[in-house]
């Protein structure tokens, strides 16, 4: 039923995740950052229960479920951190530090692990690194508070890494539990932490409605790619999304990308042809 070409799979995440990134990013403009979690991953985790029962999805076991939960854990503080990042901004430059990082930490265990990724998929994987790192210089003057914004999604880069290396442990044909694990754990910490401190009222609840979808069809797709395709493919390929956010930024808020970052652009393409031709 979920047997889907890893490649597609992986740049479904990329493209889901990067428009949800956007849109949560906007959100993260006008409300807490803790509100925009709490109430993003709560819907998620009721939408991906909802899918998991209607379309009768096996149970997955226990230790499956509890790398979904541990995962959920760690990606809270991510998010939270990248949010807060994206709203102090420029978006490009934040998405892009944050997706370097997501990528070295599964891709260095999956090969630790003994996955290959052969001569090709290995330039292709240097073309995505090196993609995300152009893509990571961004006009000067953005201030203390772009400063801030960009050593933001570095932090959550990591934890975004750590993130998908334990949701990929979670081999187990009940994505959609694991996926439902994962993001119930992190909406119950948030909402109960955004209850007792910003509250839990939204201010731009359009915004939070339009980004949830796409945070949950990321981590879908994801999951789908690494099932198929392996740890370290699944993450590189996942890791895409800061050039979704960068190209909506650069249409949407008129963000401007100096010739190293489209060059960045190039490589990252390059990159997932490459991989994709392993």
């Amino acid at each position: 039923m979920w047997a889907m070409n890893p490649v597609f799979s992986g740049l479904f995440s990329a493209l889901t995740y990067g428009v949800s990134d956007f849109l949560a990013g906007l959100a993260s403009r006008h409300d807490s950052p803790l509100r925009v979690v709490a109430l993003s991953h709560t819907l998620s985790a009721v939408a991906l229960v909802l899918l998991a029962v209607g379309l009768g999805q096996p149970m997955p076991g226990q230790t499956a479920l509890l790398w979904g939960a541990g995962a959920g854990l760690l990606g809270m503080g991510a998010v939270v951190a990248f949010y807060r990042a994206l709203a102090l901004g420029p978006m490009g430059a934040v998405s892009v530090g944050a997706g370097a990082l997501s990528a070295v930490v599964p891709v260095g265990a999956g090969l630790l692990a003994g996955e290959s990724l052969g001569r090709l998929g290995s330039l292709g994987a240097l073309g995505v690194l090196l993609g995300t790192a152009l893509l990571s210089f961004r006009p000067g003057g953005a201030g203390k508070e772009g400063n801030s914004g960009v050593g933001l999604g570095l932090l959550a880069g990591l934890g975004f890494g750590m993130f998908f290396l334990l949701l990929g442990q979670a081999q187990s044909p009940g994505v959609l539990w694991v996926l439902a694990a994962a993001r119930a754990t992190s909406a119950l910490l948030s909402l109960m932490i955004a209850a007792s401190t910003v509250g839990l009222r939204p201010r731009a609840p359009a915004l939070i409605l339009a980004a949830f979808p796409g945070d949950m069809l990321g981590s879908l797709f994801y999951l789908i790619a690494v099932q198929g395709g392996g740890l370290a493919l699944g993450a590189l390929f996942s890791s895409l999304y800061p050039a979704f956010t960068t190209l909506m930024a650069v249409a949407v808020l008129r963000e401007r990308l100096r010739a190293a970052q489209w060059v960045g652009v190039g490589f990252a393409l390059v990159g997932a042809v490459l991989l994709s031709q392993r």
